[in-house]
């Protein structure tokens, strides 16, 4: 029994041990890091530099053998990145664009400041764009330089890292995209070398910005998302100061009001509640220029859903129901100094829904005969226009549809007056007028312009489902 009793003691005090063994690994590993990625900066000098043996991803409609290794041609080095931009017309791809990914884990860039190169082009060209962080993945990190000028001789160029410390494991090391609507379809080449993350030190004075620095004020819906736009980061260089394009996750967003709106990593702001809330931001620390205020009264009201007809029986000018014409313009602009008309240029998008909303009106129109083909609706009996006034409605206010045909030829018009009463202040009416009422149109072959006239009695509407049909 004394046997036993101590073959139990030393089992316990063994396990006690065991136990506190494992107590003090579990305490280290807490601040031990497990996985590390590399912080290699290179990405090309004389070969693509750890990047794996499938790195290149053409875009879509891309050539896809735009890119080369160049033996003969490189900057104070043996090889450099050879990129053949196509002709406008090559069967194979109308430009060249790509992004480089790396293959496998990502990389740590957080002690670097700037993605830098040496190029050269084959003749004075602007690069659409390049930049560091497309993966074809989330794109979380994507920046980009625009318009990135190159002229015969190699020069250095530098793109900013808008944050490093974001850039804990990064695989897209380089995208880019050039085309050649700047040198009349035809193509060229340019080269690239000494590709390198670089901690340059002479990154300075930030200055980011949310909706190009602009202090945007607008109405908001319930459950009508905004997306944020704009987003930019500027940096003094040793070359002047670059701005770049940059991702909403590199911003962290602020709400005045969360109860009404928020905005979130991929810079969509939601509306909650009614009220008012302003969206600003900042980066890296660095208050952001610009901001968003709602002004949120409650949901959106929607035009109602047209009916269901044959799309060989409707024309339609501005509707998300059928597929619209071809249009030059919805708020064209005529030189007499009389128009007022603001909006509809381009029209709002409500969650995905297009509308018209015309604000200080007076009289507007919606052209289809300058870059465009006429509408010939000869056939068509009817036209079919969802209106919404968005204010109160006065003995005496109207609004007037006027038809023109065949514009600045053998000019002729017909019109129609809505007259108040059938239009309601805050709501939507759906309006279908026989084509024959419009008083003086005759040929209706080549209709070029649709006019929206109120002679100021009415101010702001919201316009949607414009089309003829029969």
């Amino acid at each position: 029994m004394k046997t036993r009793k101590q073959l139990h003691i030393k089992t316990i005090f063994s396990l006690l041990v065991f136990m506190a063994f494992l107590s003090c690994e579990r305490e280290l590993s807490n601040d031990a890091e497990f996985a590390t990625f590399s912080t290699t900066g290179e990405v090309f000098t004389d070969l693509p530099i750890g990047l794996g043996s499938d790195f290149y991803f053409p875009f879509l409609g891309s050539k896809a053998t735009a890119f080369s290794v160049d033996q003969d041609v490189a900057y104070e080095s043996d090889a450099s990145m050879r990129f053949d931009v196509p002709n406008a017309n090559d069967p194979d791809g109308n430009f060249a664009g790509a992004i480089f990914r790396i293959e496998g884990s990502g990389r740590n860039l957080t002690e670097f400041d700037a993605l830098t190169f040496w190029a050269k082009a084959s003749q004075g060209v602007n690069i659409g764009e390049i930049g560091f962080g497309q993966d074809f993945g989330e794109n979380k990190f994507q920046t980009t330089r625009t318009n990135v000028s190159l002229g015969t001789q190699w020069a250095k160029y530098v793109i900013p890292i808008p944050d490093p410390s974001k850039l804990t494991e990064e695989r897209g090391m380089l995208w880019y995209s050039a085309g050649t609507n700047e040198t009349g379809g035809f193509g060229y080449t340019f080269w690239l070398d000494e590709v390198k993350f670089e901690k340059l030190g002479n990154i300075a004075q930030a200055k980011p910005a949310i909706l190009n620095g602009v202090d945007v004020a607008q109405d908001a819906f319930i459950n009508i998302p905004i997306t944020l736009t704009g987003l930019t980061q500027t940096f003094s260089t040793a070359s002047g100061n670059v701005t770049v394009n940059t991702t909403p996750a590199y911003f962290d967003f602020q709400s005045t009001n969360i109860d009404v709106a928020r905005a979130n990593e991929l810079g969509v702001v939601s509306v909650v509640g009614t009220g008012e809330a302003t969206i600003t931001a900042s980066l890296a620390n660095v208050a952001a220029a610009g901001s968003l205020a709602l002004d949120v009264s409650g949901t959106f009201d929607f035009a109602p859903t047209p009916p269901a007809r044959n799309p060989e029986d409707v024309i339609s000018i501005f509707s998300d129901a059928y597929t619209n014409v071809a249009v030059d313009y919805y708020n064209g602009f005529f030189a007499d100094g009389f128009q007022t008309t603001e909006g509809g240029a381009p029209p709002i998008d409500v969650n995905g829904d297009m509308i018209i909303n015309y604000t200080v009106l007076n009289f507007v129109g919606i052209g289809t005969f300058q870059d465009v083909a006429p509408v010939n609706i000869t056939d068509m009996t009817h036209i079919h226009v969802d209106i919404k006034v968005n204010e109160g409605i006065d003995p005496g206010d109207f609004i007037r549809l006027q038809l023109l045909n065949s514009v600045g030829n053998n000019e002729t018009s017909g019109d129609y007056t809505i007259d108040g009463s059938a239009l309601a202040a805050n709501d939507w009416v759906s309006l279908d007028i026989p084509l024959a009422d419009f008083n003086g149109l005759g040929d209706r072959s080549q209709i070029g312009l649709l006019f929206f006239i109120s002679d100021a009695t009415i101010a702001d509407i919201f316009v949607d489902n414009i089309y003829y049909y029969r």
